[in-house]
This record gives C-alpha cells, sequence and structure tokens, in this order.
C-alpha cells in the first residue's frame, strides 16, 4: 500500500530487535516490550475500539525457533540479465542438453524472466562476502565506502592507495546466499580461482572441469533453478566453459501410494531401515530401474523385496558356479578369467546352446551400453535382471548340469570337453554381466565377482565388455536353434500339463527335425 502511493519506506528496528530513533518515545525498548507498551498507550487514549482472540501465522526460524521480523536493511545483489543470457545460450546452441527435453520449457522461463539476485545471508555460517568497509566513511554498513578482494591483504593494500596508511577496515558481517556457494562448486573445488589457467593438463581444473563432453551432473528436477541454472551461469561468467554438458532431472522418491514423504504425515521411509531389511543393492536397483527421466518413484518395499530376491537368484547361480570350479587346477581356473569379449573365433567352437547364450549375452551388452549412452537407466537395469533370471538362469543354467554331471559320471573326452565348454561359458557370461549390472547393485556384484577367476583388482575398474564401440559377435542361426528348442520344450510342458501327467513321470515324445536344427537336436539330445 505505501509503494502504491509512493511513501517512503521507514525502517524502525535496528539490528537487535530493538526500536530506533524513528520510534519517538519508545527508542531502545525491545520490540515485544514497545509493542505491549505502545498497545497499552493507544488504550489509555481511547483509540481501541475492541479486544478479541484472533490466530495468525507468525514465521519463526527453523534452527533457533526465534519469531523473524521483517527488516529494511542494505544487502548486496547480482545483476543476472548477462550470466542468464549465457546460460540460455548453452541450451539453444546444444552446449547443455536438459534430460528430459520438457524441462527446458522450465528452464528457459526462469531464465527469460530473471530479476537481481540477492546474495547477501545474515547467518552465522557461509562464505564471508568479500567485502571490507572503510571505518569512519560512514555509518556501517549501510552508507560506507567498501573494497573488494579476495582477502584481508589484498583489501588492506586497495584501501591504502586510496585512503592512506592508517585506513582501517572491517569486513562485512554477511555472508553469501547457500546457492552461490554452491554455484561455485564444479570449479572452486578443482582449484579455481587459483589454478584459473587452464594450460596446464595436469591440473585438476583441466582434467576434470574443462574437459567438456565428459560430464554428467544428475539431480532432483525441484532444484533446477536454484541450483543448475546458479551453476551454469557463474560457471559460464567466471569460466568461460558450460560446467557440464548433460542435466539429468531425476523424480522426488515418494511412498508407495505416491504422496510426498512428510514427517507430519508420517510416511517418511528411513533409508537404513530398507538396507537392513532388503539390503542396499536392493534398495539402490529399486530406486535406479524405477525411475523415469523427471517422474516421481514412488518407493513400494514389494518392489524392493523383488529386488532382493533377484540379488538372491543372482548369488545362488554364481555359488553354482563356483561350486562347479573347485575341483579345477589353479592353471585351469585362470583360463578362463575374462580379459576380453569372447571373439567369433571362439565363438565357432563352442555347441549350439553355449553359442546361443553367449550370443544373447552379446546382445545384451550392445543394448544395455545404447540404453546407458542415452540416459534410460531404468530400462538398462530391467534387461540386465530379465536376461539373468529368465536366459541365463533359468535355460542355460539347467542346460549346463546337463553337460556338468555327464562329466562326473564318464572320462569320455568328448564329455569332459563339453563339460569345460560349459564351465568356461558360465563364468564368461557371468562376468560380462557382472560388469554390465554394477553400477546397479555394485556391493553383490564385487562380492562374486572377487571369488570368480578374474583379471585386474576390482569390478569397479574393470573394463566395460563392448570396448571403443565395436559391435560383439552373434551367431543368429544359433539364436534361432535355441529358440526353437525353447519352445518346443514349452510345448511339451503344456502338453504335459492339459493331460495332467505326473512331474515325475516320463513320456515319450517324437520330433521332426531337419537341416541344422535337427543335426543339433541329434547332438543335444
Amino acid at each position: 500500500l505505501g509503494k502504491k502511493y509512493h511513501l517512503p519506506t521507514i525502517n524502525i528496528m535496528n539490528l537487535d530487535a530493538s526500536l530506533n530513533d524513528k520510534c519517538g518515545v519508545y527508542e531502545g525498548l525491545d520490540r515485544f516490550e514497545a509493542r505491549e507498551k505502545l498497545w497499552a498507550d493507544m488504550d489509555k487514549e481511547g483509540f481501541v475500539i475492541e479486544v478479541k482472540p484472533h490466530m495468525q501465522r507468525v514465521p519463526r526460524s527453523q534452527r533457533g525457533g526465534e519469531v523473524i521480523e521483517p527488516l529494511v536493511s542494505t544487502q548486496w545483489f547480482i545483476k543476472t540479465k548477462g550470466m542468464a543470457q549465457k546460460g540460455i545460450d548453452a541450451v539453444n546452441n546444444g552446449d547443455l542438453k536438459i534430460i528430459p527435453q520438457r524441462f527446458e520449457k522450465t528452464w528457459f522461463n526462469w531464465l527469460d524472466n530473471i530479476h537481481d539476485w540477492c546474495v547477501s545471508r545474515q547467518l552465522w555460517w557461509g562464505h564471508r562476502i568479500p567485502v571490507w568497509h572503510v571505518e569512519g566513511t560512514g555509518v556501517f554498513p549501510v552508507t560506507t565506502e567498501y573494497v573488494v578482494a579476495r582477502n584481508e591483504e589484498e583489501a588492506y593494500t586497495k584501501a591504502k592507495a586510496k585512503y592512506g596508511d592508517k585506513v582501517a577496515l572491517k569486513q562485512d558481517m554477511d555472508v553469501l546466499d547457500t546457492w552461490f556457494s554452491s554455484g561455485l562448486w564444479p570449479f572452486s573445488t578443482v582449484g579455481w580461482p587459483n589454478a584459473a589457467d587452464d594450460k596446464d593438463p595436469t591440473s585438476d581444473l583441466t582434467r576434470f572441469y574443462n574437459e567438456y563432453g565428459s560430464s554428467c551432473l544428475e539431480t532432483g528436477y525441484d532444484i533446477l533453478f536454484f541450483w543448475v541454472a546458479r551453476m551454469v551461469m557463474l560457471g559460464t561468467e567466471l569460466t568461460g566453459k558450460v560446467p557440464f554438458d548433460v542435466v539429468y532431472m531425476h523424480g522426488l522418491v515418494r511412498d508407495g501410494q505416491g504422496k510426498k514423504m512428510s514427517k507430519t504425515t508420517g510416511n517418511v521411509v528411513d533409508p537404513l531401515d530398507i538396507i537392513a531389511q532388503y539390503g542396499t543393492d536392493a534398495l539402490r536397483y529399486t530406486l535406479v530401474t524405477g525411475v523415469t527421466p523427471g517422474l516421481d518413484v514412488p518407493l513400494n518395499p514389494k518392489r524392493i523385496e523383488i529386488s532382493r530376491n533377484f540379488a538372491n537368484k543372482l548369488w545362488n547361480s554364481a555359488r553354482f558356479i563356483l561350486s562347479n570350479l573347485k575341483d579345477l587346477s589353479t592353471e585351469e581356473k585362470a583360463a578362463m578369467a575374462v580379459s576380453k569379449p569372447m571373439s567369433q573365433e571362439e565363438m565357432e567352437q563352442l555347441a549350439m546352446p553355449e553359442r546361443f547364450i553367449v550370443s544373447q549375452c552379446h546382445q545384451l551388452v550392445a543394448e544395455v551400453t545404447q540404453q546407458l549412452d542415452e540416459y534410460t537407466m531404468g530400462q538398462a537395469g530391467d534387461q540386465i535382471q530379465t536376461f539373468l533370471w529368465d536366459q541365463f538362469a533359468d535355460w542355460y543354467l539347467e542346460t549346463s548340469k546337463v553337460r556338468i554331471f555327464a562329466a562326473q559320471k564318464s572320462d569320455d573326452p568328448e564329455v569332459q570337453a563339453a563339460a569345460a565348454q560349459a564351465r568356461r561359458v558360465l563364468v564368461y557370461v557371468l562376468d560380462t554381466n557382472l560388469r554390465l549390472l554394477h553400477p546397479f547393485m555394485p556391493f553383490v556384484t564385487e562380492a562374486i565377482w572377487q571369488r570368480l577367476p578374474h583379471v585386474g583388482k576390482s569390478l569397479v575398474i574393470a573394463a566395460w565388455p563392448q570396448q571403443d564401440g565395436a559391435p560383439l559377435h552373434v551367431d543368429e542361426e544359433a539364436v534361432r536353434q535355441f529358440t526353437s528348442v525353447q519352445e518346443l520344450v514349452r510345448t511339451i510342458r503344456n502338453a504335459r500339463n492339459e493331460y495332467k501327467v505326473e512331474p515325475g513321470r516320463k513320456i515319450q515324445a517324437l520330433i521332426a527335425a531337419e537341416g541344422a536344427l535337427g543335426d543339433a537336436l541329434v547332438k543335444e539330445k
């Protein structure tokens, strides 16, 4: 209302919440005492019309609980139009990609309508405003002259040059806005401004900040402007470079019914409780695979339980494989360690089921690699689980048992060679999938990998299965043949169920097949 009628803005309060010299007889009184006295004086003079209870919302400090008073004060502002335009240009010219793309509208809406940024805060913690006031030049900190410097020594050097050697300085009491300090994070943590020169290829600033095209920021969509935009604005302004080339916006974690978690509602889920019940990997896998960029994640305990069961399935599959390696010599185990992808020549030496599962594994590697490059993490994680559970554990693991158990009863060289091939393929496929799954389930995959024959110290630094973008070999014919075998088995199982054949009873099945498929079936009987 005062602004509407162009009235002057008058501050009546000192920094200690007492009333100032503009308050007449109330000068020096504490705010609460002054209110009581003012009301009593109004009542005494007959200005009070009515007294009745009135409920109102009183703002209080989150940390200390004190009542917060509006106070007209001098603050530090930053002009943002120029920096905001650089952030707009970064998205428009492709230097910065926001995933999902629909959040570009939010980005432009904030930056197109941006105002000057008040960066000073009256707090006890934070980065101190780098301003030193010249004592005796005005009322501190409102009308005093000042110098801006990186430190007190530099401030005195500047001040003495202008005000003489006897100048006295006092640093501003305010601290920087948290979002301003956070906005400096991408480059201040790697040496800026002390290492602002990017000519040194070994400096942290060059290695971790100036290499465009190798960085992705993953954060929640609710702080796209408050944090992400500030990092881009300050980064382009102070270093001339966009701090990252991709911003991946994840959703907010909500409860199983999709409601926002709140202490008041009582639906907050403590991740430590979830970890104690289901394990860290189960929680991590559920969150990563359950997310669609920009959409919220309902944290349903049932889904976490399913993820825990998947981890158990993976562990049990690994136990079976390891149990069939224990009788091998050290040299034989070392020969199984995976050091590179299986080549076409190696695959051609394998039987049809082994060529099938390795081919399926290689197809999975290509698909997961592409999905991760496109930031569709949920789909990638789901495909790994589907392969390990449905193809590897349910089909090839059972197929390999026939070869391995046969070798335990026969010394025939062909039988022994088939078992050796099966063990080699089991280790290869499991190792490859552990590398794919490691970003989703780091603990169980590392534990299994350390127990397998392996090359290297840790799975976390092991090579990705698809190297240099070269596609891995896939035997399409073996995939078609084994897929036919799978359909054949399903048909026989359905017939047994339809005619209610007892599970342990053997029945005769007549199969008609010719060509390569027929030869493969005869060989596998």
